[in-house]
């Protein structure tokens, strides 16, 4: 494997498992091979996990370096494959390289519009919907437009005085009733109108009255014993009910437009941008950005917008933002609220979010000591920290129904857990159910033995509770003088959120959070830590008061006992051979005794 390929496979190891396009370049930067995936990880990788041969030889000698584009889904995909491999013509492209396009279903914009099938959308001949990922499915649509609405089929022209001349006849199509003849004036424009109306919330994805009406004309059909009638609606049903809702990566009235997404860390802010002319997506770029100061978002994007322009001509008209920046370029600004250029400017914000993925796996993987660090500064932003979090403590209460009370508490340093410092404990002045006197007793032990030795405290200290276990803790604290030596949180379970001292309202950090995943792996260690010495406590007083009540019975040899039998009952249900088998003959008559006497 050349450098550049080993190159180009590790950024593929990198891509997200979703649906999208791919697309090869070689050491020119031209686009040679594009591509559509389900799972654009699976997919990439496997041109590298395979013996190259023929034009996969060819492909895999040019390659220099891969990138890609994240689609919501895969009709998203099948589509935006189409616009790029049109746009660009890369080398290897063969399928969609002729002048094959998909289907559009177009309004006519005349008198008494037509709705029809198209594969060339013209500007200003009328309104465009799609384009259809099969002809079968526009072919579908169209057909139970035509059986729901009488529309007419035929090219006349349907100009005011031609039919007030009368220059037309009522056709086969008014006697089937299907048209209601416009042509000769028997249908009037505003009811004609009407109709188009309930087309166009159709075409734009509200098939509820349609559905509705083909499923009653399926069962009047049924009820008549017209049974090929009634499957064949049934089969416009089932197409219908599984046709997608119209694609969001293309859309013709969108016109020319440039959409920049941007998500950012406390180090870098990372914007995709994406180019749409006609409607289509014809190509996207990523853009990282180091921050230096204290740059505000709209500074950020600002500069990378100024990047963009400054490297490649960009022909939009209007730009679609998620804020509003102050750059010298001539253009609109929209900030969308709802609607297809919103969802186009998720589209790019999901875009820049795997960027920002990618690079920071990146950064794990060539410099794992600077991924740490930038872990540790997104954690001291989120949480409002004065200093760095290097050293997290966590601690958690384990109990059964107020009996055998233990605590856990691990250490992570640097985000990874030194397991030499993680302490179990016993609670010993707590009776009954009571989880905040426990986790006051076992923070103040803690943190009394730190500081009567003189070691170094931690900079976060994580409680597993809400806002009692939290208060709790923080009394220890107060009562050693400690309390503005450390920052405490704690984490409740029900909804993940963060509690800070002296704040009644609770952090709800995004679900995607890194800072929310790294406390909830430090909760979670301390939970699995603490309930390996609470198991071992309980089955220990298990033991103790049966088997090992038993004179001259160990726990060595109750356990042996329980391992073979698996219960009490069947141990005093025994023979006394095969309880002497297990456990000898001596150990074996004492047991018997106990249990016949108990008897």
């Amino acid at each position: 494997m050349s450098d550049a390929t080993h190159k180009a496979y590790e950024q593929a190891r990198l891509f997200p498992a979703q649906p999208g396009v791919y697309r090869f370049y070689d050491a020119g930067g031209r686009i040679i091979y594009v591509g559509k995936a389900k799972n654009l990880r699976k997919r990439v990788l496997s041109y590298f996990s395979k013996t190259p041969s023929g034009k996969h030889a060819l492909l895999m000698k040019h390659l220099a370096r891969i990138d890609h584009i994240v689609t919501t889904n895969e009709t998203e995909a099948f589509l935006l494959e189409n616009i790029q491999i049109k746009q660009h013509k890369p080398k290897y492209n063969i399928l969609l390289k002729d002048d094959k396009t998909y289907p559009w279903i177009v309004i006519r914009k005349e008198n008494f519009p037509r709705v029809e099938l198209t594969r060339r959308p013209e500007k200003g001949r009328g309104e465009y919907f799609g384009p259809y990922p099969s002809v079968r499915t526009a072919r579908v649509l169209l057909e139970l437009i035509h059986d729901s609405y009488p529309l007419r089929t035929c090219s006349l022209d349907l100009s005011p005085r031609k039919i007030a001349k009368g220059h037309y006849k009522v056709c086969l199509e008014y006697h089937l009733g299907r048209c209601k003849a416009p042509c000769t004036g028997r249908q009037t424009p505003d009811e004609y109108e009407s109709y188009i109306k309930d087309v166009r919330q159709m075409l734009r994805g509200n098939f509820r009255p349609a559905l509705k009406r083909l499923e009653t004309r399926m069962h009047e059909a049924a009820r008549r014993l017209e049974f090929e009638k009634a499957q064949q609606y049934k089969e416009k049903l089932d197409a219908l009910r599984n046709y997608q809702a119209r694609s969001t990566v293309v859309n013709p009235r969108l016109g020319n437009l440039a959409v920049f997404g941007m998500v950012e860390d406390t180090r870098a802010a990372y914007v995709n941008f994406m180019e749409v002319a006609n409607g289509a997506i014809i190509r996207a770029r990523n853009l990282e950005i180091r921050k230096r100061m204290d740059e505000s978002p709209a500074e950020l994007l600002g500069w990378a917008i100024g990047e963009i322009f400054s490297q490649i001509d960009v022909h939009a008209r209007e730009m679609v933002l998620p804020m509003p920046v102050k750059i010298p370029l001539q253009l609109k600004q929209t900030v969308p609220r709802r609607g297809d250029k919103r969802k186009l400017l998720e589209m790019s914000e999901q875009n820049a979010r795997y960027f920002r993925l990618e690079k920071h796996k990146q950064l794990q993987i060539t410099d794992p000591e600077a991924h740490t660090r930038r872990m540790l500064t997104q954690m001291q932003s989120d949480l409002n920290l004065n200093h760095l979090p290097e050293h997290i403590e966590c601690f958690d209460i384990s109990h059964t129904q107020g009996m055998e009370k233990t605590a856990s508490c691990v250490v992570f340093r640097n985000l990874k857990p030194a397991k030499k410092d993680y302490r179990h404990y016993t609670v010993r002045t707590v009776e009954g159910i009571d989880d905040y006197a426990s986790m006051r007793e076992v923070v103040f032990r803690r943190y009394k033995r730190l500081t009567d030795e003189g070691q170094a405290l931690p900079q976060l200290v994580v409680i597993d509770g809400g806002k009692g276990q939290l208060n709790a803790a923080m009394e220890s604290l107060r009562a050693l003088g400690l309390q503005d030596r450390m920052a405490v949180i704690g984490i409740a379970k029900r909804l993940e959120e963060i509690y800070r001292p002296g704040d009644p309202v609770p952090l709800y950090l995004d679900k995607r959070s890194e800072t929310l995943k790294v406390i909830q792996h430090i909760r979670n260690e301390a939970h699995r830590f603490g309930l390996r010495l609470h198991r071992k406590r309980r089955s220990k007083t298990g033991l103790h008061s049966s088997l090992t009540d038993i004179p001259g019975i160990g726990e060595k040899t109750a356990v042996k006992l329980l391992s073979h039998f698996r219960s009490i009952k069947r141990i005093r249900e025994a023979d006394f051979d095969d309880v002497a088998r297990i456990a000898g003959k001596a150990a074996a008559r004492r047991i018997r005794a106990y249990f016949d006497g108990r008897e």
